[in-house]
């Protein structure tokens, strides 16, 4: 069941795991949901701001071509 229009989505996880990671979040004062959308948001993030340098280091080395 999803909330506030996001789409749900499917993995697989072993069941102790998931039991487990429960109560790592439920000690953080998290559900899982946010818990893993939050990592998920930061590796994006990371990601995202690896391809802008590696745009700007293109932009730069094109530049010293031209």
């Amino acid at each position: 069941m999803t909330t506030k229009g996001t789409p749900g989505r499917m993995v697989r996880i072993e069941d102790d795991v998931w039991a487990d990671y429960e109560q790592v979040c439920k000690e953080k004062g998290l559900a899982r949901a946010a818990d893993i959308r939050m990592y998920v948001m930061r590796e994006v993030t990371a990601w995202r701001k690896a391809q802008a340098r590696q745009g700007a280091v293109k932009r730069r080395l094109e530049n010293l071509e031209d």
